[in-house]
């Protein structure tokens, strides 16, 4: 591959390992494609060995990120319908709130669906502190997948 395509793929993966963090863009998959396009692209024992890694490091990632998620929650009692409650208001605050209202309205989606349910506000905002730290958990597993398949990339950069 040229020069300016291995930066372009650096740019592409940059662009999603920010959107892992921010959770705005699909980067683990931004990731993944920009290092499957420069492995087929490359090609040979590299190449393909690259694509292999970031694959498998992205698909487990993604399976990790609920089982750990959903076990946290589980443990805390926190039942499912709340973070959905949480997701629907966090899309809906996306759009009434720039910049914050994903965050905004995923918090006070969980914490009204937990205070429907618990009656007492301090319950419901510690459900909703365990959904939150629950979000941290799926967006650190999934950054140590792209970051795995960032680091094969840039192996087979050297490599190659």
């Amino acid at each position: 591959m040229p020069v300016w395509g291995d930066l372009l793929v650096g740019v592409a993966v940059a662009v999603g390992l920010v959107g892992v963090v921010v959770q705005v863009l699909p980067g683990a998959l931004l990731v993944l494609a920009a290092v499957v396009v420069w492995g087929v692209v490359t090609g040979g024992a590299v190449g393909w060995t690259v694509v292999a890694v970031a694959v498998v490091a992205t698909a487990v990632a993604q399976v990790a990120k609920y089982v750990l998620a959903g076990r946290h929650l589980q443990r805390r009692g926190v039942p499912g319908s709340s973070i959905v409650w949480g997701g629907l208001l966090g899309i809906v605050g996306f759009f009434v709130i720039p910049v914050v209202g994903l965050v905004v309205g995923f918090l006070l989606g969980v914490f009204l669906a937990e205070l429907r349910r618990l009656r007492e506000p301090r319950p419901a905002w510690a459900a909703t502190l365990t959904a939150l730290a629950a979000t941290g958990i799926t967006i650190l597993v999934e950054l140590a997948g792209a970051l795995v398949a960032t680091g094969a990339w840039v192996v087979g950069l050297l490599a190659a």
